[in-house]
């Protein structure tokens, strides 16, 4: 009697198989966007919160002098918080003292919520206040009464130390990112190696147990596998149960 043909398959090489997971990983491998810097053309933009309304105008007009923006003007802590939320500015500069709701406790609210660098106007004699509004989370203060060599070169600073903080925030979740990432990858790594290990295991038994070629095997594994949406690997597993040779007893019988 003629020996039964084995069943001819394309050639397929298992390693060059990669599951739905593994092209859906690949495809989503990319690099995290970084955070983009706002752009610099235009001018910087400002909210100022001061209650009492002369020294208000007298600041806004010696910013506007220099080129800056003010977006929103306040009179109390709370209008500076909504302002600032509002507007977004690359500064805010902030009484200490103010109605409804103090400038440290407002400034405390924006630094809470990485709004925006605060600077704290204040008078000589409220050092005590200005320990606790850089407690807060203020990046500078400037004393009254306002002078442009004083006040703008300050805003550099607490723009300046703002972006820094920043960038290391962005840099602290790019590496946990990264991190995860590679720990996804490696978890996935140890799958596919186990499941590949378990295919080959299954393909042999194919070809042993069935008489089926390598490519034939590996082709029923994987079409049976999309036909019936059984993952590879439980597909193996369940060969290596049915034609896997049981475990050697005790007693060592031949």
């Amino acid at each position: 009697m003629a020996a039964r043909k084995k069943s001819e398959e394309p050639s397929i090489n298992i390693d060059e198989v990669l599951t739905d997971e593994e092209l859906k990983a690949v495809a989503n491998e990319s690099e995290p966007a970084e955070r983009k810097a706002k752009p610099e053309d235009g001018p910087r933009t400002v909210v100022v919160a001061e209650d009492e309304a002369v020294n208000r105008m007298d600041l806004v007009a010696m910013l506007e002098d220099n080129g800056y923006e003010v977006v929103g003007q306040a009179a109390n802590g709370e209008e500076a918080v909504e302002l600032t939320r509002k507007y977004r500015p690359d500064v805010v500069c902030m009484d200490v003292k103010m109605p409804r709701m103090d400038g440290i406790t407002a400034a405390g609210i924006i630094c809470d919520e990485n709004i925006a660098p605060v600077v704290m106007l204040t008078a000589f004699s409220q050092t005590d206040l200005v320990k606790k509004a850089t407690g807060a989370g203020a990046m500078a203060y400037v004393t009254k009464p306002y002078e442009e060599s004083k006040l703008l070169p300050t805003l550099e600073v607490a723009m300046g130390r703002f972006a820094e903080i920043n960038d290391l925030l962005d840099s602290v979740e790019r590496s946990e990112r990264k991190l995860k990432e590679t720990e996804e990858k490696l978890k996935k790594a140890e799958d596919t190696l186990e499941e590949r290990k378990l295919v080959d295991r299954a393909k042999g038994l194919l070809m042993d147990k069935a008489d089926f070629s390598e490519q034939g095997a590996f082709r029923w594994i994987q079409k049976t596998s999309m036909d019936q949406r059984i993952p590879k690997k439980r597909l193996a597993q369940a060969i290596i149960a049915k034609y896997g040779d049981p475990k050697p007893s005790d007693s060592g019988e031949r």
